[in-house]
């Protein structure tokens, strides 16, 4: 009924793009702050895209997103502190204005959830598997809270957590082996679902016992080949059911 092999006893869920429609918050929170930020430094520049939203920030820490972006255009930037403010053209200036865009999108609209995923979850928990959020985001207790579904959720890997920590950031394995500790599994014995291909490659790269990838933006075979066993456009397909 789930679609998972009879071995799995845990569930690891990224959050945005996966149970939640917040990646499109913030692929417009990052459009907006690096687009703003090439103008000023060259109107010349390529304006960030989809394209860039997939490869170098999705799924990643906030400040590996802005590293890896201004990388990939050529650009370095002095990192500065955490009182910069948003508008320093540093890469905590620039992670700041992009968290204060998306935290004012979230308090002016609040979280909409991916029903058919939502269901899912539901259905893992009355299945008797643990289950944990493991995400990027600095915001991911408020997320979940708003979403509705904080009490189908055993535990919370987040960006705070990982800062505590001291977990590398995702492509690296750490955040879902976290998760996979706070629930008292192998992991072997659980599963990751992912929608960014730093994601997925950190599924795999933990040696997890089943990797689903999903897409929400037409890279499906960039899911497959980042490692993904199985890639579907909603998590109620492993139930046989639409997305809706």
């Amino acid at each position: 009924m789930l679609g998972l092999p009879g071995v799995i006893r845990a569930c690891l869920f990224d959050l945005d793009g996966v149970l939640t429609r917040t990646a499109t918050v913030h692929m417009a929170a990052w459009k907006r702050t690096f687009d703003e930020f090439l103008h000023r430094r060259d109107p010349q520049l390529p304006e960030f895209t989809q394209q860039d939203y997939n490869r170098f920030v999705d799924g990643k820490p906030r400040l590996d997103g802005v590293r890896d972006f201004l990388a990939g255009r050529g650009i370095t930037l002095p990192e500065g502190g955490p009182e910069d403010p948003a508008d320093a053209e540093t890469v905590q200036g620039l992670g700041r204005r992009k968290n204060e865009l998306v935290l004012a999108e979230l308090d002016e609209h609040g979280v909409e959830v991916y029903p058919g995923s939502v269901r899912y979850l539901r259905a893992v928990k009355d299945a008797g598997l643990a289950t944990a959020v493991v995400t990027a985001s600095a915001n991911g207790a408020q997320v979940v809270q708003a979403g509705g579904f904080a009490d189908l959720i055993d535990a919370r890997v987040d960006g705070v957590v990982a800062a505590e920590q001291r977990l590398r950031g995702k492509p690296a394995p750490d955040t879902f082996l976290a998760g996979a500790r706070a629930l008292g599994v192998d992991p072997a014995a659980a599963v990751v679902f992912e929608d960014a291909l730093a994601g997925v490659a950190a599924g795999r790269a933990g040696d997890f016992g089943f990797v689903v990838g999903v897409d929400r933006v037409g890279q499906s075979d960039a899911l497959a080949a980042s490692g993904a066993d199985v890639v579907v456009r909603d998590l109620a397909e492993l139930m046989g059911e639409e997305g809706a």
